[in-house]
């Protein structure tokens, strides 16, 4: 099996926001991790290709960003539509969407991932928080 490689810069990048997340980012956290939502696996500030997604359930190609005020519209509708080429789904929220309706936000997530077709027939093998080029 060959593995594969993801931007060296990208990877310290991700890991270093997953260390330091935003108060929004933490507050959707704690609610996706451990499989609390529905039971999905979500992972964390994942590369996938060139791209650090927020939170990402692998079963079902489902992404999901925590914007804050400082996103370009027309650099995420760019980038959302290469994801979408890949298979991927990507939702996004704003920080006040989590501020607000936090119960909101998560039963939207909740919705999408029960209704994406599973990407896999069979359970992914662990990847060490890494997707790579799709």
């Amino acid at each position: 099996m060959i593995a594969l490689r993801i931007n060296p810069r990208l990877g310290v990048f991700a890991q270093h926001m997953r260390r330091e997340p935003t108060p929004f980012e933490n507050a959707v956290w704690q609610r996706l991790r451990a499989s609390q939502l529905g039971g999905f696996k979500f992972r964390r500030q994942t590369v996938i290709g060139s791209f650090i997604c927020d939170f990402f359930c692998p079963a079902k190609g489902l992404i999901i960003e925590i914007d804050g005020d400082t996103h370009d519209l027309e650099t995420d509708r760019h980038r959302d539509g290469i994801l979408a080429g890949k298979g991927f789904e990507v939702l996004r929220f704003t920080n006040a969407d989590v501020k607000e309706n936090l119960e909101g936000v998560l039963s939207r997530i909740l919705e999408r991932a029960e209704a994406r077709t599973p990407r896999f027939t069979h359970p992914p093998t662990p990847s060490l928080e890494r997707e790579g080029e799709f």
